[in-house]
């Protein structure tokens, strides 16, 4: 993208797309339509702060080459999203692209379903207002946001995460064979099942998700996500993002019903939140959002007031690609950001590596901790720190102030961190471990 090749931030990601300047936050209505992908998002071109809150949306062919295009939604004056248009999906509704979102218009935190409907290209929206489900008739309701949208033999659902008046959280089936009226099912499942209760710990589901994944077993595995909110959360979340797979079979009246077998933690860094995910015929992807650290102790985070004077905030992550092995999620970095491989500073070096502010690592072999730390004079900080074993495979990413580790067959690390001027990166491999390492390039680069 054009607008941050020169940006003045050192801190600024060249190669994670974003707008140059405004808050962003949750990736929304992931799409591919014609040969493109479109990734909207939670938006204020204002300020670096968290208000007034649209939809971006950016644009790719190749999930390399970025477009920043129009703003597609916004708060409508006196509309059900008054004071924000929140997170959603965007779906096909016979043949029409339409945005499902959580609305608001209150401080309550109570939110509406509305819809807008999309041109084909889906870079110019209309917005009437239109509310295709309310707050739930339901008293043990307390909380309710962000709309999912699935199909589950022949039929249309959608799911919205909850918070209960006993401080479970919860999702909520809703039944859609009308994408214009939603009909409310119930609670769907809870924090209640003991599975769930280990592995998606909150007060309230966020973003709660539910699509088959590729199986290398060959089974039919669904995978439910969620981001786990707290009541004390503000922008960053202790708890991060949770997983449960199992199966999705028929109950009463055809209506899904979930049944867990395993579960873990969808990132294993404290810098990953509100992710969603996009089922291809061929694959599944995912993108995140990584928010901006707050400093503290040795944290390599900001203060407000530099995140304000630096007039932006928040990263989408690069784009996985999802799968279970062992029963176990994995996600790999999409094959398409090889593209992004300049020179190559090293071929299979081993001991401790000088890192760019830009950069890909890739890391095999050797028993032992890795460490990635920021380095000066005055001292070091462990940015990321993982033990590998034999056979272990790692590719670690550096773009200025955001760190994307990915351990093969397993879940990534992602974690901010903002270097210090007389600061360096640099990679300690364990014992027997080789790396190559490339300086990160935008293809069309001389």
């Amino acid at each position: 993208m054009d607008t941050v090749a020169n940006h003045p931030d050192p801190a600024f990601p060249r190669f994670h797309p974003r707008p140059a300047k405004g808050w962003i936050n949750d990736p929304n209505g992931l799409s591919y339509v014609d040969g493109r992908y479109h990734v909207f998002f939670q938006y204020n071109p204002d300020s670096a702060r968290h208000s007034a809150i649209r939809w971006g949306h950016l644009s790719s062919p190749d999930l390399v080459r970025w477009v920043e295009e129009p703003v597609a939604l916004r708060p409508q004056p006196g509309g059900p999203d008054a004071l924000g248009c929140w997170t959603g999906v965007v779906t096909d509704d016979d043949g029409v692209p339409t945005a499902a979102y959580s609305g608001v218009d209150s401080t309550d935190g109570k939110s509406r379903v509305v819809l807008a409907r999309g041109s084909g290209d889906l870079t110019a929206w209309t917005q009437d207002g239109h509310v295709a489900a309310g707050m739930p008739p339901d008293p043990q309701v307390t909380a309710v946001r962000d709309p999912f949208i699935f199909h589950f033999q022949g039929r249309r659902y959608a799911l919205q995460g909850a918070g209960l008046a006993s401080g479970r959280a919860a999702v909520l089936l809703y039944g859609v064979d009308e994408l214009r009226t939603w009909k409310y099912e119930g609670v769907w499942f809870s924090s209640d099942q003991p599975l769930a209760a280990r592995h998606l710990p909150a007060e309230i589901w966020e973003c709660p998700q539910l699509v088959r994944v590729p199986d290398s077993s060959g089974a039919e595995t669904w995978l439910l996500m969620a981001s786990l909110c707290l009541s004390g959360d503000l922008h960053e979340h202790a708890n991060g993002v949770g997983y449960l797979l199992g199966s999705v079979v028929p109950g009463i009246a055809g209506q899904p019903v979930f049944a867990p077998e395993t579960g873990g933690k969808a990132d294993l860094g404290r810098d990953f939140y509100a992710p969603q995910i996009l089922p291809l015929p061929k694959r599944t992807l995912l993108w995140g959002w990584s928010p901006e650290a707050a400093r503290g102790g040795e944290r390599p985070g900001r203060s407000q007031e530099q995140t304000d004077d630096a007039g932006w905030a928040g990263i989408l992550t690069f784009p996985g690609q999802l799968s279970v092995h062992g029963g176990a999620l994995a996600v790999e970095p999409a094959a398409e950001l090889q593209a992004y491989r300049g020179a190559r500073l090293y071929a299979g070096a081993a001991g401790t590596l000088s890192l760019p502010r830009y950069a890909e690592a890739h890391v095999s072999g050797g028993e032992g901790r890795i460490r990635l730390i920021l380095r000066s004079m005055r001292g070091q900080r462990t940015v990321f720190t993982e033990e590998a074993a034999g056979g272990d495979d790692f590719r670690i990413f550096v773009d200025a102030s955001i760190v994307e580790a990915y351990h093969h067959g397993s879940v990534p690390t992602t974690v901010r961190a903002y270097p210090d001027p007389d600061e360096a990166w640099q990679l300690e491999l364990p014992h027997g471990a080789s790396a190559d390492v490339w300086e990160l390039r935008y293809p069309d680069d001389a």
